[in-house]
């Protein structure tokens, strides 16, 4: 079954258009690590490069994805400290609704 699926696969993939990848990546690993790549890519139906291409492309899309929330936290956390310790002046409107405020508690 999953061989079927393998060759089901590689047919698509001629048939269809797939644009050109200039760009080549390459990293060294040991055999258990190949091993365990090998038998995802074929679980999954795909050749090890796609399953490494996929499986790389996701984890640098998370791990960007984790940074700029980190970085937005901190910058939301910096806004909120700053706001609490240097408050800005009270504006007509609010020094309207404290006035209103103090009316209403001191009857």
């Amino acid at each position: 079954m999953n061989q079927e699926v393998a060759m089901a696969h590689q047919q698509a993939r001629r048939t269809l258009k797939v644009p050109s990848k200039p760009e080549r990546l390459e990293a060294r690993i040991t055999s258990e690590q190949k091993r365990i790549i090998e038998r995802a890519a074929g679980l999954r139906g795909t050749s090890v490069t796609e399953f490494v291409v996929a499986s790389a492309q996701q984890a640098a899309t998370n791990a960007i994805r984790d940074y700029e929330m980190l970085s937005l936290h901190a910058k939301a956390r910096e806004a909120f400290v700053n706001a609490l310790l240097n408050p800005p002046a009270p504006n007509a409107a609010a020094n309207r609704a404290a006035a209103r405020y103090r009316r209403r508690i001191s009857r």
